[in-house]
């Protein structure tokens, strides 16, 4: 099944896919996408060079499997992260 997704829908998804305390699981309950269809849309929408370092920092990474999660993470993000400016 093709996913239809608007450019703000796939800059908060590429967003999400960056942050690493966003687990892939958030995504699918969002916006439908399992891991290897998002790792398609990742390929599709980045550069080479960034999917690559993308693909590096989200390998093996616990914060972005809920399974592999410690249960002591409850929260999406870092407190620092959303700071105002």
């Amino acid at each position: 099944m093709a996913h239809t997704f608007s450019p703000s829908d796939v800059s908060r998804i590429i967003e999400m896919a960056w942050e690493d305390r966003t687990p892939f699981e958030a995504i699918e309950r969002l916006y439908g996408l399992n891991q290897p269809q998002l790792i398609r849309l990742m390929r599709a929408e980045l550069k080479s060079g960034s999917f690559r370092l993308w693909r590096a920092r989200t390998s093996g990474r616990a914060t972005k499997h809920l399974a592999l999660r410690s249960p002591e993470i409850c929260r999406a993000y870092a407190p620092g992260q959303y700071k105002p400016r």
